[in-house]
């Protein structure tokens, strides 16, 4: 059964016609959330759908989310400004019936857009995945988010009374594999968690061993969430991380060639022409799946930018390369 209402994060609304909301970089990818009277069953730490969230659920990270009938958003893909977007992407809280409803959704939504999806969602199982690809769903998402199984319990796992484990999360991401293929997988990591350097990079290694790709935020505290005291991390060090999931990712290095120092920071990629390969920028923008720059999503419009929703100004990439001491 289709949902008669769901939510759209506020930009993608004013996109699809539904909202009046001024742009500073519009989305390219129509970002959906389901719709539940009521928080997720999971308690995430730092996020603002968690059961044990203290505030209003209206949020994930920075972006707010007003819903809106479903019939009436699917009428915004009439709207003539939605032709920036490049594909919908289904992000699914944790609720009774939650996977039926998000596979009639899909349906829905391929049918009547056309548009390529990709679905953001907890472990459901191999069948629950399959039926999902056969829905029409092109990629998933099942977000880890912590680097460490012990960040991984500690924000969302046990330590907090969540439903989720990690090795659960790991076997299902192998079985997204072998259901939507190599590269059609994806797995978040949400850098400031109390990880270092070294750790997400061991953790960004280990999910290309198994055809998964890894995704990049950065946390963003919440008034109300469990960690609205934890500060962002240091855009520096975030820089670094970047540099070494796109070159591991595009397969100019491994963690075996990256060198850190004793506390886990990274002190050399050791990789030849290393500003030609980062001179394009591209290893500054959003990472996710095709299509998807998620504008300010970890970030005010003002900046900075931990992840660039467009295309760099020479400027800027000449900026970014000499914060990291490479001009």
């Amino acid at each position: 059964m289709v949902t008669d209402r769901v939510r759209v994060s506020i930009a993608s609304a004013s996109v699809l016609g539904l909202l009046r909301y001024k742009l500073a970089v519009p989305p390219t990818t129509a970002y959906i959330m389901s719709y539940h009277d009521g928080s997720c069953s999971a308690n995430c730490s730092f996020c603002a759908q968690a059961s044990g969230h203290q505030g209003n659920h209206d949020k994930l990270s920075r972006v707010v989310w007003p819903d809106f009938p479903t019939l009436k958003v699917i009428e915004g893909f009439l709207n003539p400004s939605m032709y920036v977007l490049e594909r919908i992407c289904f992000q699914v809280i944790n609720y009774p019936n939650f996977l039926n409803e998000t596979i009639e959704m899909v349906k829905l939504f391929r049918k009547e857009t056309n548009l390529p999806i990709s679905v953001d969602i907890c472990p459901v199982g191999f069948d629950g995945l399959r039926q999902l690809r056969k829905a029409g769903a092109e990629r998933i998402n099942i977000p880890l988010d912590g680097a460490t199984e012990e960040i991984f319990d500690q924000v969302k796992g046990k330590d907090v009374g969540g439903p989720y484990r990690w090795e659960k999360h790991l076997e299902t991401l192998q079985e997204a594999v072998e259901v939507f293929g190599e590269g059609m997988v994806g797995t978040n990591l949400i850098i400031g968690l109390g990880e270092t350097e070294r750790e997400a990079v061991e953790f960004m290694q280990k999910l290309i061993n198994i055809k998964v790709r890894s995704i990049l935020f950065a946390f963003t505290p919440l008034k109300g969430t469990r960690l609205e005291a934890l500060k962002q991390p240091d855009i520096q060090s975030y820089r670094r991380v970047q540099v070494a999931r796109h070159l591991i990712v595009n397969k100019h290095t491994s963690i075996d060639a990256i060198e850190f120092d004793a506390d886990g920071k990274i002190t050399g990629f050791n990789v030849p022409d290393l500003v030609e390969l980062l001179g394009d920028g591209e290893v500054f923008r959003t990472t996710g799946c095709p299509g998807c720059n998620r504008p300010f999503y970890n970030e005010r419009p003002s900046g900075p930018f931990f992840n660039f929703p467009r295309s760099l100004s020479e400027n800027e990439i000449r900026n970014e390369l000499t914060k990291l001491g490479l001009k």
